[in-house]
């Protein structure tokens, strides 16, 4: 293997000794050989170790924390250790398709900017079913922070970015290490304080590669609830949004972290400052009435549910998108000559660098 890898892939984990082992074996079989895994241990962990002690492959590195820090500290201990131009991030309980790295590796190389983020869609897999996030990628000219935190319907995923998905410098990740101590919204943090930084840019490959473990029966810490946290880093963080996404943020994502108090003084407390510090739209007042009063098990059926039927027909309408393009095809004139290359270049989406609370012209 060449002295110096292509890709770093850092997978934080801690007593889940099955599951690092499926994100491990995702890493390895990638299409891009020459990467280097390395895997945070986040404290002193026995039965992981004895599971990562069974994987042979040379390419494997073992780091074991002397006591927990949680997951950011351990994406930052790994950057730190990151030997690679770039460096990929993979929780210990999601994995990748085989040609994740490749696509990502092939998009930064084609990137003119100096300090390319890439990122991709992924398949949100849950107990009842599966389906792409996000399901729109950026529009030209929508504010980073917009995309990402703005919904259009009443569901989350129209813009979105987790952390399995990232791809980034090993120097932007080590200038801008994960915030200690944050229980939920890590990536949205980070992606927001790298995106305000000179030279660095966001792309996203328009395909699913990354699978996304939703497991409801599965303790995770994206299912806590810590509300006033979150609510605190948002008011903190205003600089980098703008106010519509600071309204959407706090009415959308910190509201369904509070609804379980049911409290109507945390319900007042939101709604006060998304709209002294924000500018709400109609859909943001939509969300925070349907978040408050539909329980979020029922919601998370119901977003499931709806989610997968829209799947099912692009799927019917793709399928049948061949046959149709087959009959118009025979039914048109023959043409003298046809540039096929923008047709069966695969899609791109290119986002410019710019500070992700300013709007872009």
């Amino acid at each position: 293997m060449p002295s110096t890898p292509d890709v770093s892939v850092v997978i934080p984990t801690f007593a889940r000794p099955a599951l690092v082992r499926r994100a491990v074996r995702s890493a390895l079989a990638q299409s891009v050989h020459n990467i280097e895994v390395i895997v945070i241990i986040d404290g002193p962990d026995d039965a992981t170790s004895s599971a990562l002690g069974t994987i042979t492959d040379p390419r494997l590195r073992v780091i074991t924390l002397p006591k927990q820090g949680g997951a950011p500290n351990a994406r930052n201990a790994g950057a730190r250790a990151a030997r690679a131009p770039y460096t990929a991030l993979l929780d210990d309980d999601d994995e990748w398709l085989p040609d994740k790295l490749e696509v990502q590796l092939d998009l930064a190389n084609q990137s003119s900017v100096e300090l390319p983020i890439v990122a991709c869609q992924l398949v949100s897999r849950t107990p009842r079913a599966e389906f792409i996030m996000p399901r729109r990628l950026p529009s030209s000219g929508e504010p980073l922070s917009e995309y990402l935190t703005v919904r259009r319907g009443l569901f989350h995923g129209d813009g979105f970015i987790q952390t399995s998905t990232i791809m980034a410098p090993t120097e932007l990740l080590r200038r801008v290490p994960f915030t200690l101590g944050m229980r939920r919204l890590q990536e949205l943090d980070w992606t927001l304080r790298a995106l305000s930084h000179d030279g660095v840019d966001l792309i996203y490959a328009d395909k699913p590669l990354v699978i996304w473990h939703t497991d409801e029966d599965r303790p995770r810490v994206s299912f806590e609830s810590p509300w006033q946290q979150s609510l605190e880093w948002a008011r903190r963080s205003r600089p980098l949004m703008t106010r519509r996404a600071y309204a959407a943020l706090t009415m959308s994502v910190i509201s369904s972290m509070a609804a379980t108090t049911r409290s109507p003084r945390v319900f007042r407390t939101l709604l006060r400052d998304a709209r002294r510090h924000g500018s709400p739209g109609a859909i943001d007042y939509l969300t925070f009435l349907q978040i408050w009063l539909i329980p979020p098990e029922l919601r998370r059926a119901l977003r499931d549910r709806i989610l997968s039927r829209r799947r099912r027909m692009s799927a019917t309408v793709a399928a049948e998108a061949p046959a149709v393009a087959r009959r118009v095809q025979a039914d048109s004139p023959p043409a003298a000559s046809r540039d096929t290359t923008r047709s069966e270049r695969p899609a791109q989406v290119r986002v410019g660098a710019h500070r992700a609370g300013e709007p872009r012209g």
